[in-house]
């Protein structure tokens, strides 16, 4: 069991709010992530694995024209995938990921990009504009360690929101200086 979901489940449930997850590289490996913990029915609504890059509009809600001009790998997608899944599923926050894992090129983005967001509630006294945040991650590794990797950078991200900590919006990261492949 991963302890970043873990720690997602316990601060929700502490907080008495729920999740919803969209998933397109990571192929619902975050939504296993968090429901591998004992108790997660409390505070999980539900997923959404969009890979087809149609579903994300269709399903997610993701604006078509968006789509057609910049791709599925694109911030804006990942924003508009994490506020979708959360509105479709009627949870107080929402996750996504959206990126390559390879082995090809996709939409013009290389192996290893990779956007997560997080979509949660206004809070007055945290200084959130609405909650959306993106990160936008450069991985290194083959198309395993990208998917894992990418699980555990939506779920660090979750957990900085639900603790009040605001990094930038679409801060890179590159996984070499913090330990990853």
């Amino acid at each position: 069991m991963n302890s970043r979901a873990a720690d997602v489940v316990r601060l929700l449930t502490v907080r008495g709010e729920t999740l919803a997850v969209a998933e397109s590289l990571t192929g619902g490996l975050v939504a296993a992530d968090i429901t591998g913990v004992p108790g997660a029915s409390k505070v999980f609504r539900g997923s959404v694995t969009a890979y087809a890059t149609e579903l994300k509009h269709r399903m997610l809600g993701v604006d078509a024209t968006l789509l057609e001009q910049r791709g599925a790998v694109d911030p804006q997608v990942a924003a508009q995938m994490a506020a979708g899944a959360r509105k479709a599923l009627g949870a107080d926050w929402g996750i996504a990921t959206t990126g390559v894992a390879g082995p090809d090129p996709q939409d013009g983005q290389p192996v290893g990009t990779v956007f997560v967001a997080v979509d949660g509630p206004v809070r007055p006294d945290s200084g959130s504009a609405g909650g959306g945040k993106v990160e936008a991650l450069r991985l290194n590794g083959g198309r395993a360690e990208i998917r894992m990797e990418s699980v555990r950078s939506v779920l660090a991200l979750l957990l900085r929101e639900l603790a009040g900590e605001h990094s930038g919006n679409e801060r890179a990261q590159d996984t070499e200086r913090n330990g990853g492949f």
